[in-house]
């Protein structure tokens, strides 16, 4: 049996893995919503009312998941990884609780609204929600890419105690939250989730005009969010770039380890755009490499050296593991460029009037809601194997957070438990997604009318809600 450093590993990865299968598809969502009912408050158009509402019935049944996978994660903090928690509570303490009061309320407050509040509120009360909603998803991301960036790169501390009580305490709350790598994470992780919302609504909607089915909804959708992949995918590219020569100052071993980057000859240091690296032999097997190309990324000079894994230390033990770390950056990057091609290409068609004849293209899109699925897991698997063998950047192993008290046959049984239960909701969730799909949207200006006599502000829509003789939440929304 693996010891349980290795299992408590899995399983946190695991969890926070099958976690973020939710979070983006919400952010990225929820501001597709936001723009498409603003359209229609700018056009009347009701077809972008129709397009809100249904998006937003595919928005709520994401976030629930969200919302209940998201919660083991921090009792795991307490269990598997105790030595960790007292070593970074007073940090990552602020960041969850700015998280949780100026995000996570904020969103879930107002959802209720965007969810049922459609023909309760007015419209401008239901746009705002839309909005805060959209903003409130985007603030749980900061407060948590906060948190996980002061991991990679500690600011605004000193270390109080010694041994096993030794802990960061908080010494500028603002150097904290601006730590090296924070704005330059943030803009990647949020542009990331923009990306797969586009991609999401786009497969959807391809799906639709294949089969012939809400024609002018399906290609109104697939246009907006067309415009919104082709725009947020360059932008990732240039985003990445970024937080890669960042990545270069503050943590170079997970750089080099990125690029299966062994050592500095003095001249320019090759791009590989595949390969396997060989930790034994020095050197990256069967791959590709452009000569002196990280160099040009990095320094803006193909000659210009790069340190290597052993022009940064000998020792061995403190290098990231070389083969996870380059291979799912590679993969990050390589879906990457699959959306920027996918979603400029879709463009030009859509430009010369040829998108939604080509079907072949469609079942394309159709499909490729997969990749950015795959780019956000294994970028954000780089980063965090590419920070081992530390769990905070220079300052706490891995396996000195552990706790003393869990054993490595309790942790597998909770992992063959959690396997099971996220099973069971990952089955659940593709379940009510595809009733909602293949139902598709309602009509423009038919059932969602606003039932007679009823007002459209808060307390109308509270008296209609706790009203005896009245509709329940449930029955009006599915009006």
């Amino acid at each position: 049996m693996p010891d349980v450093e290795v299992l408590s590993r899995i399983q946190f990865a695991f969890t926070v893995g099958f976690h973020y299968l939710f979070p983006p598809l919400t952010i990225g969502l929820g501001w597709l919503m936001v723009i498409m009912e603003s359209m229609y408050h700018k056009t009347k158009n009701k077809i972008y009312e129709e397009m809100a509402r249904f998006w937003t019935k595919l928005f709520a049944v994401t976030f629930a998941m969200g919302v209940a996978t998201g919660i083991v994660m921090e009792f795991q903090f307490g269990t598997n990884w105790a030595n960790y928690s007292r070593f970074v509570g007073d940090v990552f303490g602020s960041a969850l609780a700015a998280e949780g009061i100026f995000a996570f309320f904020l969103e879930s407050g107002f959802l209720a609204v965007l969810v049922f509040g459609w023909d309760r509120v007015s419209p401008k009360v239901h746009l705002l929600s839309t909005w805060i909603v959209a903003l409130g998803a985007s603030f749980s991301a900061v407060w948590i890419v906060v948190a996980n960036s002061w991991q990679q790169t500690p600011a605004g501390f000193h270390i109080v105690g010694e041994g096993a009580a030794r802990r960061a305490e908080i010494t500028n709350f603002w150097e904290m939250v601006f730590n090296p790598s924070s704005l330059h994470r943030l803009n990647h992780t949020l542009i990331g989730a923009i990306i797969l919302g586009a991609f999401f609504v786009m497969s959807i909607s391809a799906y639709y005009i294949i089969k012939n089915r809400h024609m002018d909804f399906a290609r109104r959708s697939f246009t907006i969010a067309l415009v919104v992949a082709f725009l947020s995918s360059w932008g990732v590219l240039f985003s990445g770039h970024l937080q890669a020569k960042k990545v270069s100052e503050t943590q170079p071993l997970k750089l080099a380890a990125f690029e299966g980057h062994f050592k500095s000859d003095g001249g320019g240091a090759p791009l590989y755009l595949f390969g396997l690296p060989d930790k034994a032999a020095r050197e990256v097997r069967y791959g590709l490499a452009i000569p002196g190309g990280l160099s040009f990324l990095l320094h803006e000079s193909f000659t210009k050296p790069v340190p290597g894994l052993q022009d940064l230390t000998e020792n061995e033990e403190d290098w990231p593991p070389l083969m996870a770390t380059f291979q799912t950056y590679h993969l990050m990057v390589a879906m990457g460029m699959f959306q920027i091609g996918l979603s400029t290409l879709g463009l030009f068609l859509l430009w010369r009037k040829k998108l939604f004849e080509a079907r072949w293209l469609l079942w394309v899109f159709v499909f490729a809601v997969i990749t950015p699925y795959i780019s956000n897991q294994a970028g954000w698997m780089a980063a965090e194997i590419g920070r081992q063998p530390w769990i905070v950047y220079g300052l706490l192993r891995t396996s000195e957070g552990l706790s003393q008290a869990v054993s490595a046959g309790q942790v597998l049984g909770s992992l063959v438990m959690f396997g099971f239960i996220y099973l069971l909701l990952f089955a659940v969730w593709i379940f009510v997604l595809n009733d909602k799909i293949h139902k598709g949207p309602a009509p423009a200006g038919g059932p969602h009318e606003h039932p007679e006599g009823m007002g459209t502000g808060f307390l109308a829509a509270a008296e209609s809600l706790v009203d005896p003789g009245g509709e329940s939440m449930s029955a009006a929304h599915d009006k």
